[in-house]
C-alpha cells in the first residue's frame, strides 16, 4: 500500500486518540487560569483596537462597521498563525512519544490544527455579539462558513505538515516562522480591504491563497455576500495540493524522525 493512504487509514483508525489529544490541549492551556478562555481573545481584541485606531483613524481605511470586520479576519488569522506555528513544533515538541510511541505521528500536528481550530468556534460568539452591538445582523450568507473552516482547515494541516518535516531535520525553521507569518499577515487583506492598495497592487496580493479565504469571511460576516467563487477556488486548490504535498512528505520521512528529535 501506498505510505500516503497507510499513514491515512492508519489516522482514521485512531481518531478517538486524536480527540483525546485536542481535549487535553484544550484542558491544558486553561488549567490553572482565573480568566480562562479568555485569554484566547485578548490577543485579537487588542490587534482589533490597535489597528481600529491606525487604519480607521490614522490612514482614514473607509470600511462601514470596521470593527466587525477587523474582527472577522483576526480571528481565522488567529487561528491559521497559531496553528501553522505549533504544527512547526508538532514532532520536535512531542520527542518522547515519538521516541517511545508506536502511533500515527500525522495526528500531531492534525491535534495542532483542531486545537486552535476549536478555539476560534468558541470565539465565534464573541463576534456574532460584536456584531449584533454593532448593528450588523447574521445572515444567510453564514451558511458558507462550514466550507471556509473546511478549506482552512485544509490549508493550515497541509502547511503545517511540511512545516514540521523540514522543522524535524533543520530547526532554523520554527525561527524563520515568525518574521515570515508577520510579513505573509501584511500581504493579507485583513485589517485592511483589497480596494484600500492601489490598483496596480492588487493582482500581486490575489496570488497570495489566503487573500480569497480571508475575504470570504469578511464577506459572509459583515457583506452579508456568497464568497467571490475564483477566490475560493483558488483557496481551495492551495489547500487540496498543500494537504497532498504535506501527507506524502510526511509519510516518507516519519520513520526517521525517532532518529532526529
Amino acid at each position: 500500500m501506498n505510505p500516503g493512504f497507510a499513514s491515512l487509514h492508519a489516522v482514521w483508525g485512531a481518531r478517538e486518540l486524536t480527540g483525546s489529544l485536542v481535549g487535553r490541549e484544550l484542558r491544558a492551556r486553561y488549567k490553572g487560569s482565573a480568566l480562562g478562555f479568555a485569554w484566547s481573545l485578548l490577543n485579537p481584541l487588542l490587534m482589533m483596537a490597535v489597528y481600529s485606531m491606525v487604519f480607521a483613524h490614522v490612514m482614514r481605511v473607509q470600511v462601514p462597521h470596521y470593527g466587525v470586520f477587523l474582527l472577522a479576519g483576526l480571528l481565522p488569522w488567529s487561528w491559521f498563525a497559531a496553528g501553522t506555528t505549533a504544527c512547526a513544533q508538532a514532532v520536535t515538541g512531542n520527542a518522547g512519544l515519538v521516541k517511545k510511541v508506536r502511533f500515527p505521528q500525522e495526528i500531531l500536528p492534525l491535534v495542532s490544527v483542531l486545537t486552535h481550530g476549536a478555539h476560534y468556534l468558541l470565539a465565534l460568539p464573541v463576534l456574532l455579539g460584536f456584531m449584533l452591538v454593532d448593528g450588523v445582523r447574521p445572515g444567510l450568507a453564514l451558511l458558507w462558513l462550514p466550507v471556509l473552516l473546511l478549506i482552512q482547515a485544509t490549508f493550515t494541516l497541509g502547511l503545517g505538515l511540511l512545516l514540521a518535516t523540514a522543522n524535524a531535520f533543520f530547526r532554523d525553521v520554527e525561527q524563520l516562522l515568525g518574521p515570515l507569518l508577520m510579513a505573509w499577515f501584511y500581504l493579507t487583506p485583513v485589517v485592511y480591504p483589497l480596494t484600500f492598495l492601489p490598483e496596480a497592487y492588487r493582482g500581486w496580493l490575489l496570488l497570495n491563497p489566503l487573500t480569497g479565504l480571508f475575504g470570504a469571511y469578511q464577506a459572509i460576516f459583515l457583506a452579508h455576500q456568497a464568497p467571490a467563487p475564483a477566490g475560493l477556488a483558488y483557496a481551495a486548490a492551495w489547500a487540496a495540493g498543500l494537504l497532498l504535498a504535506g501527507w506524502a512528505c510526511f509519510a516518507a520521512r516519519r520513520y526517521d524522525f525517532a532518529e532526529v528529535v
